[in-house]
């Protein structure tokens, strides 16, 4: 309860009933002649300045625990997390230059993002983003308490995972997988690969390796080649791969290829001939059927 606070002069004003009511109202029972005004006054006077010290005091304290606490709590916040992002299926948390937990993806159909700590499995979702709020609660209260190394280590990724992911990312368009690359209907589409956390991809020929944020943007580079090139051009690019390389299919359709453009050769005028469509004929041997007589 809060009251009034009276000066000594006001007080001064007041006859005897009314101070003693005062000091009723406060608690205040005063020594020596309480018979005298000037004995409830100086009672009262100092009751105040006993409460008013009292308030002083309480709030100097809370001041000081307040204090206390912002200082405790800046000590003991943890420092706010940097993502890095190696692919789009790897991220890396660090708490300063503390790598304190990674989120990769793996093959599990319902749950394939993992939080993971050390090489450790601590917690599997469908999203990635529930993988995300579950490093953020934890390092908030403190119970994330793994860490690793000062240096940002390369994620490991296996040679068996690499090739899987392409496979999978492969059979999604209809890509054939080759010990020399991606092929569609026998064309080279290009290459995909990771090296040291990174996807790439080289299209086509080029042999010109390019970045990737993943395996499923590189092999959705290669999808949006031309995949409608003539048969001509498909047979042009057999003649030049090793024929230890090419398939049954693949062996039959150059023959063939070679016999149709040797027929068609034949029956060009003899003046309107090359001297290398005259090589070609002079090792073209036709397969003749033989017909009864």
């Amino acid at each position: 309860m809060t009251h009034v606070r009276y000066t000594q002069q006001a007080l001064s004003r007041y006859n005897l009933p009314r101070l003693k009511r005062i000091a009723a109202e406060r608690g205040v029972t005063p020594t020596g002649d309480k018979r005298a005004a000037d004995t409830w006054v100086n009672a009262i006077i100092t009751h105040q300045s006993t409460q008013l010290q009292k308030v002083d005091n309480q709030a100097l304290a809370q001041a000081e625990l307040d204090n206390y606490i912002a200082d405790q709590a800046q000590a003991i916040a943890p420092e706010p997390l940097r993502i890095v992002e190696i692919s789009f299926d790897h991220h890396e948390y660090y708490a300063g230059d503390q790598l304190i937990a990674n989120i990769s993806h793996d093959d599990n159909l319902t749950q394939p993002w993992v939080v993971m700590l050390k090489g450790v499995e601590k917690f599997r979702a469908n999203t990635w983003a529930r993988c995300h709020r579950f490093i953020q609660w934890h390092h908030q209260d403190s119970t994330l308490h793994e860490t690793a190394p000062t240096q940002p280590e390369t994620p490991c990724i296996s040679e068996n995972r690499i090739m899987a992911h392409i496979f999978n990312e492969c059979q999604n368009y209809g890509f054939e997988i080759l010990d020399d690359g991606i092929y569609n209907n026998g064309v080279k589409l290009g290459e995909v690969g990771c090296t040291n956390g990174n996807w790439w991809v080289i299209l086509g020929c080029s042999g010109q390796q390019q970045y990737s944020n993943s395996v499923l943007n590189a092999v959705r580079s290669l999808s949006m080649l031309d995949t409608s090139l003539s048969t001509e051009a498909s047979d042009e690019y057999l003649q030049y791969r090793p024929l230890e390389q090419l398939t049954t299919e693949e062996l039959q359709q150059m023959l063939s290829a070679e016999a149709t453009e040797c027929e068609q050769l034949l029956d060009h005028p003899v003046d309107e001939l090359t001297s290398k469509d005259w090589e070609r004929l002079r090792e073209y041997e036709p397969h003749l059927e033989l017909v009864a007589a």
